[in-house]
């Protein structure tokens, strides 16, 4: 493994992890602040791409405008979609286990639209990571809450616990059509791919500058989310004094920038094997942090479900299979010596 190669992991964990604390921070100070953070992390990452990528609007393109435009509203709707369901209930950890059935819906959409066929190992793994994500949900569907004031009347208060769940039951919808609008995203990325080559940075600045005007009609809700955030405590960050939300959002859109350009930066550098194994690792340690730091609820049944999907996960992209075989062949070597 080369320098660059080291460094690109290591930045993952640096930037993906602390991007994950960063935007916890963000949504436990507004959890409606998820369409604000999703439209400064475009906006960063359109910047950075127009000086680099678009040579200032000079570079020409590799992959025809109008298939960019079908591969921007996929990756539009499942950023913002993602996002969005912070406001319905939806607990950091949650969201990332969630998130980690990517693979699931990946392979649902894979024998549906391309009807591919896949070994019963690899449908033994998506029964795992399936079941790991129904307890996992079904777990956190009794600690369903609101930040609100205390009520005096039971009644009332059962019934707005009532309207919390099904805030919470919207959430949880709005979570799995992400998971299934990125899927179809990935089938029709590996297509352009295929037909136009591999041109990850240029895709990477395209889809997120050109969402930009998709914002629009959300104009008055960023501005609302803008004016909350102004309106946070004042604290000091390196001799600079700046509201507390302001300083969480410019820290989570940075940390977005760096971990995305690691994540493609490990993608060229190393095997798809590395790239998996380091990107599982990255989110069960922001898993293990969002526990533990911000004191998320997590039963012993959220801790199966996570094994479950973690472990199933390591069955799919056969790294489980990998680690068994490479000490097996040494036990055999070992016994023959003998």
């Amino acid at each position: 493994m080369n320098v660059k190669a080291a460094l690109a992991i290591g930045m993952v964990f640096v930037g993906c992890c602390s991007n994950v604390v960063f935007l916890e921070l963000v949504v436990k100070e507004d959890p409606g602040a998820g369409n604000l953070a999703t439209f400064l992390q475009f906006l960063f990452i359109a910047t950075i791409g127009f000086c680099t990528v678009g040579k200032f609007g000079t570079a020409k393109r590799n992959i025809p405008f109008k298939q960019y435009l079908l591969l921007v509203g996929f990756f539009w709707t499942s950023s913002v979609a993602n996002n969005y369901a912070f406001d319905f209930n939806i607990s950091m950890p949650l969201h990332m286990i969630f998130r980690a059935g990517s693979l699931m819906a990946n392979m649902a959409m894979g024998v549906w639209i391309l009807k591919k066929q896949y070994p019963a190992l690899k449908y033994l793994a998506i029964f795992m990571i399936s079941a790991g994500i129904a307890i996992c949900t079904i777990q956190s569907s009794g600690d369903v809450k609101a930040p609100r004031e205390t009520h005096e009347d039971a009644a009332e208060e059962e019934k707005l616990k009532f309207i919390d769940w099904l805030w919470w039951c919207l959430g949880i919808a709005i979570l799995t059509f992400a998971l299934f609008v990125s899927a179809r995203m990935g089938i029709f990325q590996e297509s352009l791919y295929s037909k136009y080559g591999k041109h990850p940075w240029e895709a990477l600045y395209y889809t997120h500058l050109l969402p930009l005007v998709f914002w629009l009609p959300t104009a008055p809700n960023i501005m609302n989310h803008v004016q909350i955030a102004f309106d946070t405590p004042a604290v000091e960050f390196l001799g600079v004094t700046l509201p507390r939300q302001v300083l969480y959002m410019i820290l989570y859109v940075m940390t977005q920038g760096l971990c995305i350009s690691a994540v493609y930066v490990l993608t060229t550098e190393c095997a798809s094997l590395v790239v998996t194994l380091t990107v599982t690792l990255r989110k069960f340690v922001s898993l293990l942090f969002s526990i533990l730091y911000f004191r998320n609820p997590f039963t012993f049944g959220h801790w199966i479900g996570t094994l479950l999907v973690f472990i199933g996960t390591m069955i799919f992209t056969e790294l489980l299979q990998k680690f068994v075989f490479l000490f097996v062949p040494k036990t055999k070597d070992a016994k023959k010596v003998q």
